[in-house]
């Protein structure tokens, strides 16, 4: 397919998103932008999160993983399951009662300004980085398949790109996100399907037989109860699984914004429920994708990539045909879409809510600062997937997932602390507590290498979060001067 083609297809698709921003967008303020009127249809937000939670990244990077780890990411999957359940049952109910429109209004109303401004600020930190470093994986696809042929530089393709996602989310924020996100999640698995489609007209398979290739391939384990040492450990993969959904998806603006737009909390729990039992089985088949283009090369004699992460690309550009190729352009671009400008809208709201607090504001310059906020966001997007191009090192991006990991720590910590224990934490202590916990993870994890020759997986989130947790209890103050926390209740 040559470039002008792929340049079609996203002006087209860039269309279709523009006309769903123009009938969302009317008669939209800071409420519509924030929670959408909460009017947002559950089912609709349950859909669309699907293709939030499956960025660019998520995309190429699974079916790459049987070369390497075999079906065993389903461990974590069905630890993502449980942890939706927790969030439906601990986090919404929290979230409803207070009415909230940041999450993080919480700390405040818990343990005081200084604990809300910097779990907010981890939250900003950390979301931007790993946002923007989701769509640099996109951006440098296109650029290598499409605009480098017509000496485009890299920079200009990334300045249209989130100019792009800024037109179409900037006047209703997330009452539009809801129904973007819901068409491209559409669009993403539709290309999913296509692809494996595709995939087995060309090897000749039938249902039964992809199913027989799978077991056949040496590929298929998913459990992994025998050896303590590896990360694929069953109970390391799986509980990480539920924290890692409990801090990137409850303790998240970005995902819990849409749910916030909802009405009811009944509801609200539906879209959780739903959400969480559909993301088993789009992983599984990302794995299956995985082993059939693994099979295929073998059968065609074709070199397989040494990054998993090349796999994919690899067989839609060069060896699957037409119909495959445009199906994964189309995939790719809306995992990039659906992942960047839901992230882009949660970052806009927790700045203007929970660092400049516009609530304070006119409606006229509360209004005015939110667009102001969205176009500052666009920028450092830009500027932070120039950063990593500059770099121009792969193990950039493990860096950066890496270093977002560890400041959701402390926020796992603030709320498992304000949601079951009693104490009142000293506020001027909470954000040092913040800083010095990923600093000592970080030591952990040199010296458990260092001295065990053991490196530290998913589980150092827990560690984290249990490490602020008893920095909390530490600064708790005397008992007489001690509060319940606040109560959760289920809609009545």
């Amino acid at each position: 397919m040559s470039g002008s083609v792929i340049l079609l297809i996203i002006v087209l698709y860039f269309a279709f998103l523009m006309l769903i921003s123009h009938l969302t967008g009317r008669r939209s303020d800071n409420e519509t932008f924030f929670l959408g009127g909460k009017r947002s249809p559950w089912f609709l937000v349950a859909f669309g999160m699907i293709g939030t939670s499956i960025s660019g990244v998520t995309f190429i990077s699974v079916p790459g993983m049987p070369l390497s780890i075999g079906m065993t990411y389903m461990q974590t999957v069905l630890g993502f399951t449980v942890g939706y359940l927790l969030i439906a049952w601990i986090l919404l109910p929290l979230y409803y009662k207070l009415n909230l429109t940041s999450i993080y209004t919480y700390l405040d109303k818990r343990f005081g300004p200084r604990t809300y401004k910097i779990g907010a600020s981890f939250f900003l930190l950390s979301k931007i980085i790993g946002a923007a470093a989701r769509l640099y994986i996109v951006v440098f696809i296109l650029q290598r398949f499409v605009f480098d042929a017509w000496h485009i530089p890299f920079v200009v393709t990334t300045v249209v790109i989130v100019a792009l996602i800024w037109l179409y989310s900037h006047r209703s924020g997330i009452k539009t996100i809801v129904w973007t996100d819901a068409l491209q999640t559409a669009f993403l698995l539709g290309a999913l399907f296509l692809i494996i489609w595709q995939l087995m007209d060309k090897m000749q398979l039938g249902f039964y037989d992809v199913v027989a290739t799978v077991k056949d391939s040496g590929m298929d384990r998913i459990f992994v109860f025998d050896d303590w040492q590896t990360k694929q450990n069953f109970f390391k993969q799986f509980f990480s699984g539920i924290f890692i959904t409990i801090v990137m998806v409850g303790l998240d603006q970005d995902m819990m914004q849409k749910n916030l737009s909802i009405r009811t909390l009944k509801a609200s729990q539906k879209n959780m429920y739903f959400y969480g039992i559909a993301f088993l089985p789009v992983n599984l088949l990302f794995l299956v994708l995985g082993i059939l283009l693994i099979t295929f090369a073998g059968q065609h004699h074709i070199d397989i990539p040494a990054l998993g992460d090349e796999m994919l690309p690899l067989f839609a550009t060069q060896y699957l045909g037409f119909p495959v190729l445009l199906f994964f352009c189309i995939g790719i671009i809306a995992a990039a879409f659906s992942s960047a400008d839901s992230a882009l809208t949660a970052l806009t709201t927790s700045f203007c809510v929970d660092i400049l607090e516009v609530g304070k504001y006119s409606s006229a310059k509360a209004e005015l600062w939110r667009k102001r906020s969205h176009i500052f966001i666009s920028l450092l997007f830009v500027l932070i997937i120039c950063i990593i191009r500059a770099v121009n090192d792969q193990s950039i991006i493990d860096a950066i997932y890496t270093i977002a990991g560890y400041t959701y720590g402390p926020l796992l910590g603030f709320f498992s602390y304000g949601l079951f224990m009693r104490g009142k934490p000293r506020d001027r202590w909470i954000p040092y507590i913040a800083i010095s916990s990923p600093i000592i993870c970080f030591g952990i994890d040199f010296l458990t290498k260092y001295l065990y020759d053991y490196k530290m997986g998913y589980e150092m989130l827990m560690i984290n979060g249990l490490l602020t947790f008893v920095g909390l209890c530490m600064a708790a103050l005397r008992r007489k001067d001690n509060e319940p926390p606040l109560q959760i209740v289920s809609e009545s």
